[in-house]
């Protein structure tokens, strides 16, 4: 499945691959989302790159997650409470905290990113999702 088609779509999730923190709250995502509507790319994939580039994010690098849905892209705590939108109830609620100030949100969100190898741990090899949900990743 090409990147461009699924852009017109469906939201996107860039995530990084080797943080297990990262993988896990994939998978939270994916347990709540029963439209099934999210795809997920890897940061170190081709097709992450190529999404990283194109929306002009590559000072980013592994630091944020990433929310790609109608053409714009969300990074740090905007793109998790985008994502909260799309998940099931009671978890849309949680976007009433955009009102926190966005530079308050990211160094929060920010704080938490810094230790999350340290805490979680960190994969040798991105993580491989399982044959059920692998046609919702982006390779």
């Amino acid at each position: 499945m090409k990147a461009e088609d699924i852009l017109k779509n469906q939201p996107i999730v860039l995530f990084d691959g080797v943080c297990k923190f990262c993988s896990s709250s994939v998978r939270f995502v994916i347990r709540r989302n029963s439209r099934s509507n999210i795809m997920f790319c890897q940061i170190q994939s081709a097709a992450g790159q190529q999404l990283i580039a194109e929306y002009g994010l590559t000072d980013l690098g592994l630091n944020s997650m990433v929310l790609i849905h109608h053409g714009k892209s969300y990074i740090k705590s905007s793109a998790a409470l985008h994502i909260a939108t799309l998940m099931d109830m009671p978890w849309p609620l949680m976007f009433a905290f955009i009102i926190v100030p966005s530079f308050f949100r990211h160094r929060v969100y920010d704080w938490i990113g810094r230790r999350r190898y340290q805490w979680y741990g960190k994969r040798d090899a991105c993580w491989v999702p399982d044959a059920k949900i692998q046609n919702r990743f982006l390779s």
